[in-house]
């Protein structure tokens, strides 16, 4: 016997995800399914997103890196003890 589950999500989400499933031409429904059974037979669930850093995030790597570039005067470390001393973290 079927039953009808009604939950909240954003719109986008759900038209993502339906998005997503009609490309590999399974039912929403049936993903919903499997996540479900997994999450009961696994008793846990696992949520992974793939990091997307932001423009501004990009930008100040980039700066730190052109910094560095530019540096003459970089301190090499043979072991963590020094990087951490001249961190001044121990």
């Amino acid at each position: 016997m079927n039953t009808t589950i009604t939950i909240k999500t954003s719109k986008i989400l759900r038209d993502q995800a339906k998005t997503v499933a009609d490309k590999l031409g399974i039912p929403l429904t049936t993903i919903i399914n499997a996540y479900l059974g997994e999450f009961i037979r696994e008793r846990s669930f696992a949520i992974s997103l793939e990091p997307e850093p932001t423009k501004k995030k990009i930008r100040l790597w980039e700066n730190v890196s052109a910094e560095m570039d530019r540096s003459k005067t970089q301190k090499k470390f043979t072991n963590a003890d020094s990087l951490l001393s001249h961190l001044h973290l121990e």
